[in-house]
């Protein structure tokens, strides 16, 4: 099974979801072959493709044409068939279940997407989300609490690569966030 590193995607002007943070949140999202994988704010594809190259069937979406594109050729270099959806969450989303989804980046219409979920994603489902702005996460977490949702985790997490300098940089700190539809 191939672990994609930050260089081996094509990237454009589109945020990426980076290494250590997909680790972190892969992990959190258990993906395995097989499962149902929904990735909302797609990106550059960097979860979509790597859901993708764990087994699981893909849908992705994002309302940028530059993000479509980069995630369609990001799954194709790496020899896989996503379905990838230029359009707005939850308007632009197929009426299909999923059991894993991620949620990246803000959103204005955090209660349309969980409206949209609340049909969608099955019972015990895992919803992964990531989140650079605190207003997001708080949008968020209201919606998984008014919602029923269980098993919350939220991390703030903070990385720093080295340069060939030897200094470190570090990227913007991301809040991950994990849990489960619970429910009748």
């Amino acid at each position: 099974m191939k672990i994609l590193r930050d260089e081996d995607l094509i990237r454009g002007n589109i945020p990426m979801t980076k290494f250590k943070i997909r680790a972190l949140s892969f992990f959190e999202l258990g993906i395995q072959e097989g499962d149902r994988f929904l990735d909302i704010g797609c990106g550059t594809g960097s979860i979509s493709v790597q859901a993708g190259l764990f087994g699981a069937d893909v849908t992705s979406i994002d309302r940028e044409r530059e993000a479509v594109s980069l995630t369609r050729k990001n799954a194709e270099a790496q020899g896989l068939k996503i379905d990838v959806i230029e359009g707005t969450a939850h308007f632009d989303l197929p009426d299909k279940t999923f059991n894993k989804c991620f949620i990246g980046g803000g959103s204005k219409n955090m209660e349309g997407i969980f409206d949209y979920l609340e049909d969608h994603l099955e019972l015990g489902g895992t919803l992964v989300g990531n989140f650079i702005l605190v207003s997001s996460l708080n949008s968020f977490l209201s919606c998984l609490k008014e919602r029923a949702y269980e098993e919350i985790s939220a991390s703030l997490v903070q990385t720093a690569g080295m340069r060939e300098s030897g200094l470190f940089i570090g990227d913007n700190p991301i809040y991950v966030v994990s849990s489960r539809k619970g429910g009748k």
